[in-house]
This record gives C-alpha cells, structure tokens and sequence, in this order.
C-alpha cells in the first residue's frame, strides 16, 4: 500500500472521527443532518475535510481567568492539568471521563488527610513540565501533572525536570484505581513518609495501537496553549 497524503489525512480523520464518536473529544465536527449524509461525507473525508484548516479546534478563551498563584500550606498538593482538559478533551485515551480522572486523584489526596488544588498549565504541554510547575506552586513542593490523553507524573519542587518521583507513561492502561493511588503517593510524599512507588502495567503494543491517536490528543492540547496567561486556578469545564 502506497503512503501517500491522502491516505495519512483519512487516516488522520478516521481517527478524529473515533475520537469523538467515543467522547474524547469535546463537541461532535460530523454532525450529520441523518446518518446517509454522515456517511457521504465520511467517504471523502480524507481528500477534503481537513482542506484548508490550520488548527484542530478553535481557540479557546480564557479572559477574566484568575491567575494561579503560590500555596503556603504545607498540607497542599497541586494538580496540573492540561490546556484542553475538560474542554476541547474530556476523557482520556482510552476513554474515561477526565472528571472521574480528576475527581479520584483528588479523593486519593484527602483520603491521606492532604487537600489538594487545581491549575490549568497553559505555558507548555510536556507533562514533566506541567508538573515541575505545579509543584513549585504547591505548599507543599508536591505536584501531579495529568495531560488530557491521560499520562500523569508525581513531581517535587526542587528537581530537574526529567528528574520526577514518579512517572505513568502509559496512558492507555491507567485506571481510575491508579489514579487514586495517585493522589495518595503525591500525599504521602507530601508528608515526608516513606512511599512505595505504584506498580504499572506495560504493554509493548501500547505505542503502537495508540501512536495516532496519542499524537493528535497531543496536538490538540498544544494547540491550546497561552503562554501569556500561564496558570490558572481551574474548577472545571468553562
């Protein structure tokens, strides 16, 4: 099979198309009038519908966001979220809901008797970066950085970027159990107790199965960045 452009963008749009038939995408771009029209249009979508866009979705406006700001409670874990969380995405790659996501980490938190704060990181998409920063935001100097595929990290304060106390690449096999347990690590390092790092599942065919999809997820977010607003103190979808 010759790879060429057209086949890469119905490949491209096929995935799109999944993607929100599945939910984890916000809004619905293939709203047919019936399903014979949707059909139509899904046959030649890889030579014209992505013809002449420039962005996946439109910008998204944060105007009037209260900017996030340094914690001194020392009993305080930051959580990081993405520029497209719960608004241009809401759930993860393999298709749980990012307010369940959200919800369980925070449960894991308090259930160690810490209480925790969300941000949304509009200044960069890289998930150690996203939470580096919450961390030093934090009063506690412990952060959780979840992009919206899913993939999360567990960061302290003072350490080098690539340096984290925990990292879950693999997006697709995260659960919401594991993001409980989450919440509960970022608490118990938090308190200076000894933490017995989570244990993960692997899958050597993850990269491969999610590889597009994981990719235009990322696209979507960086898409959505404003390095000009930063972080902003989130509360959910708006």
């Amino acid at each position: 099979m010759e790879v060429n452009e057209q086949l890469i963008r119905a490949v491209t749009e096929e995935v799109i198309r999944q993607l929100r038939q599945n939910g984890a995408l916000a809004g619905n771009g293939m709203d047919a009038q019936n399903g014979a029209d949707a059909g139509a249009r899904r046959q030649d979508s890889g030579a014209q519908s992505l013809s002449g866009k420039t962005r996946m979705r439109p910008k998204h406006s944060y105007a009037g966001a209260v900017q996030a700001q340094k914690g001194t409670d020392p009993r305080e874990v930051v959580i990081g979220v993405g520029a497209a969380f719960q608004t241009e995405i809401r759930s993860t790659i393999c298709g749980i809901p990012l307010d369940e996501v959200l919800r369980n980490v925070r449960a894991g938190i308090e259930e160690e008797g810490m209480i925790s704060r969300v941000v949304k990181v509009l200044d960069t998409s890289d998930v150690c970066f996203m939470a580096l920063q919450s961390a030093k935001l934090s009063g506690s100097g412990i952060g959780i950085g979840i992009q919206s595929k899913g993939t999360t990290v567990i960061h302290q304060k003072d350490l080098y970027p690539l340096t984290n106390l925990e990292l879950f690449p693999q997006a697709p096999l995260l659960n919401l159990e594991t993001y409980r347990r989450i919440g509960r690590n970022a608490a118990r390092y938090a308190k200076g107790e000894k933490v017995t790092p989570i244990e993960c599942a692997n899958d050597p065919m993850a990269r491969a199965k999610y590889q597009v999809k994981s990719a235009l997820m990322h696209i979507m977010e960086t898409e959505q960045l404003d390095p000009q607003m930063g972080m902003i103190a989130w509360e959910g979808d708006r």
